[in-house]
Order: C-alpha cells, then structure tokens, then sequence
C-alpha cells in the first residue's frame, strides 16, 4: 500500500483496488452482518477478511438510533484495527467522539441509545471501549481518495474544489453536506443538493442523507437507503459499481427530507 496522509484526508493506492463500501448501519448489527456475507466475507481471527483480497469501507455513521450499537462500532474497530478496513468520520461518530472526550453534546438523535447501552456496561469496560474507540477514531479521517484519484468515500459530501483540500468549512461538508445555514421544523439543517452540480473527476460515494435507491449523479451515489428506518443497508461494489443490498428493520422514526424504499 501507497499512502499519502493529511491530517484530515487520506490518499491510498493498493496492488489491488477492490472495495466493498458500505452505507450507514446506524446500529443495525443483523443486517450488518449479512450484509458482509453477502458479499463474500469470511471471519477468521476475529476480522472478517475476503478470500479475493477486498477491503470494507464504512461510510460513517456506524451506531445510533438502533438497537446493537456497540456491536456494530466493535465490528468496524476490529476490521479496522485487524482487518484492512478503512471508516471515514460520520456526523455521528464525530458527535461520539467529542461525547467521550467529555464535550457538552446533546443525547439526541439516536446516541441516547449509544450511551444507554455505554452505561450498561461495567465501568472498566466502558473505559476500555472508549480507549479502543478513540484510538479507532484519530486513526481515520475524512474522507480518502483511492485509486489514483479516482475513487472518493467521504459520509456527507465533497466539492470538487476540495478534493486534495481541508479547512474547517470542507470538514463541516464531509461530515454534513451543504447545507443553507438554516433549519428545518425538526430542528435538522436545511440541505442543498451538492451532487447535482458536481462536475468532478473522481467518483464520489457517500452517505448521511436517505436516498430512496443508490442514484449515480455526476459521478456521485448515495448509498443511505435508511437500514434503520426499514429500508436498505446498501454495499456498492467497487471498480464494478454494483450495489449489495439486505432489507432492515425499522428500529426508528424518520423525520428528514429524503425519502426511506418501501416494502
């Protein structure tokens, strides 16, 4: 592997570039799980690892609003740390983090279920999961370029001017998308749709927004198709841009802008 590392982004090359990106889980650990069968993923020694040389990526936005979210965040610190997975810095991750670093945070939005679940646990577990998901956390970035460029994986959004770039308002698209500033009467930003005008090079996929099906735009897909609210936990297959998907439960209410499959 070939890396070029930023404070806040990465660029990777592999002898292989073979991905399998997986949208947001959201604690949904079942239909995590047999998502990553699905595509032909073997555990051996705790890590999950595919017999032709593959590499998970997550999207961000691994735990909240279900109901095993420290079995999903274990999963994808241990594919991580073990297993050659990559997993950029969702909004919700970042919210995580910045809890567990004793920052002022709101238990809304799902990681009151995160926290519950925290607190049922030991307290010399609960440290030592906050050390390994910290760790975990400094370790990954933003986004990551891949594929001599081609390839991008970032959870909210990227403008093509950014790609190769970081500032405080690039980190606030990564983790967010474009938003207008306001909000909306759940208390949610209001979104533009950044993917319709991108004109960029690279093929950009992300999540953060439920996407009713993974929609290529621009050169850009979607692949939240709102597992946790009973739609889709989507895979996109990468370089042959074919799309994995399980059906979730409904563990919550959604309340955003997109639109959740039906049945």
């Amino acid at each position: 592997m070939k890396e070029r590392r930023e404070r806040n982004f990465r660029i990777l090359e592999f002898r292989e570039n073979k991905f399998d990106i997986i949208g947001d889980v959201h604690g949904c650990y079942d239909e995590l799980m047999e998502l990553i069968e699905r595509l032909g993923y073997e555990k051996k020694d705790g890590c999950y690892t595919h017999p032709e040389g593959r590499r998970l990526i997550s999207v961000g936005d691994v735990a909240d609003k279900g109901c095993q979210n420290l079995a999903c965040l274990d999963f994808w610190i241990e594919q991580v740390n073990n297993g050659g997975a990559f997993w950029v810095h969702g909004n919700h991750c970042n919210k995580l983090y910045r809890y567990f670093l004793g920052n002022r945070v709101h238990l809304s939005h799902g990681l009151e279920r995160t926290v519950a679940e925290l607190e049922a646990l030991p307290k010399e577990e609960r440290m030592v999961f906050r050390s390994r998901y910290m760790r975990c956390y400094e370790s990954q970035c933003f986004y990551l370029l891949l594929d001599r460029k081609r390839l991008a994986v970032v959870h909210g959004g990227l403008r093509p001017e950014s790609i190769g770039k970081f500032s405080n308002k690039i980190r606030a698209v990564c983790l967010y998308g474009e938003t207008t500033g306001n909000f909306d009467e759940n208390g949610k930003p209001e979104r533009l749709d950044w993917a319709a005008e991108y004109d960029g090079q690279p093929f950009v996929v992300y999540g953060h927004t439920v996407a009713e099906r993974p929609e290529i735009i621009n050169r850009t897909v979607d692949i939240d198709q709102g597992c946790v609210y009973g739609g889709y936990l989507t895979a996109l297959r990468y370089p042959e841009i074919e799309f994995v998907q399980v059906r979730g439960k409904k563990y919550a209410e959604y309340h955003g802008g997109g639109k959740v499959p039906e049945e």
